[in-house]
């Protein structure tokens, strides 16, 4: 049995790999949503990420169609107490920002799509710099009390901000946020490494990164020549044309082999390898694709196979 990390300061337990809600309702309708959702959590899996925008960017969505899915499932299992389900508030297409009334609208709504009476995590999906921090965090905080939420995270956030969020939290006595979700992987480290990183690190948050495996391109599928049929083949293959994304497929290949490894693991390893790292966010369209994504709970990197990677995608 795959041991649980701590979340930050917070009290969710959460197995070291979160399934990405994005596709649901998307690339994944609700049979293979479903289906995803069932093998991840027979083999451990408890931590689930979704949003309230997801997926509105799909012709024909509003919105709320993950969080939707999710909820179905839920109540198919019975099995609410037993995962950690994320989602998040401030770009769903009818309620984007953090302005107080935003937030308690947004998570009235998502309640409601997922079909349960409190959220475990629940993130600004991405910050509003034209609400101050004190009414953002005061707004949180509510909910929390209320129970609602039981603990708080940030996305898409500059260093200053966070910073000013924990330090009003911590001195007001208000729930401050126990985790980070940022754009993080081998070929995006430049978003997150740095003074944000350092900001997470002094302040005991998580990091749970998106993008872990860059679109798929570090899942080896996206090669010279490689015709990939997928939504995301587009976003995946501008990796391809940069240096450092051949260098860093180059050093997966060794390392994976070294291991017997699959690439997508090996990637997910390094990221969970990283300071302040809990959990990498990866999503799963098939069952097929959820082995080597799992498989990063058992894959223990050398120090000389993190300092290869690292090196490569320097």
């Amino acid at each position: 049995m795959t041991s649980l990390r701590t979340l930050g300061s917070s009290d969710l337990e959460v197995f070291p790999l979160a399934l990405g809600g994005n596709v649901f309702g998307w690339t994944a309708d609700q049979e293979h949503s479903f289906a995803v959702l069932d093998a991840y959590t027979e083999a451990g899996g408890n931590f689930i990420d979704t949003a309230d925008a997801y997926s509105a960017w799909v012709p024909g969505n509003q919105g709320g169609e993950s969080e939707t899915l999710i909820g179905k499932w839920l109540a198919a299992r019975g099995n609410r107490s037993d995962v950690v389900i994320a989602t998040k508030v401030g770009a769903h297409p009818e309620l984007r920002g953090l302005a107080p009334a935003t937030i308690k609208a947004g998570v009235e709504a998502s309640l409601r799509r997922l079909g349960t009476d409190y959220i475990d995590l629940y993130y600004t999906h991405y910050d509003d710099p034209s609400v101050p921090v004190e009414e953002i965090v005061s707004t949180l905080d509510e909910l929390v009390r209320a129970g609602t939420v039981r603990a708080v995270a940030a996305s898409n956030i500059s260093p200053e901000r966070l910073r000013e969020s924990l330090e009003f939290a911590e001195r007001e006595g208000l729930a401050r946020y126990a985790a980070l979700q940022p754009h993080y992987n081998l070929v995006s480290r430049d978003t997150y490494e740095g003074e944000l990183q350092e900001v997470a690190s002094k302040g005991g948050l998580a990091a749970v990164p998106y993008y872990a495996l860059a679109s798929g391109f570090l899942t080896g599928k996206y090669r010279p020549g490689a015709d990939v049929d997928s939504a995301r083949a587009e976003g995946a293959g501008k990796h391809l044309a940069t240096e450092r994304g051949r260098k860093v497929l180059a050093a997966l290949d060794k390392v994976a082999a070294a291991h017997d490894a699959e690439l997508a693991t090996v990637a997910l390893a390094w990221l969970a390898a990283q300071p302040t790292v809990v959990a990498p966010i990866a999503s799963a369209r098939t069952v097929g694709q959820l082995p080597a994504l799992l498989e990063v709970a058992a894959l223990e990197l050398t120090e000389a196979d993190i300092a290869e990677l690292t090196a490569a995608s320097a």
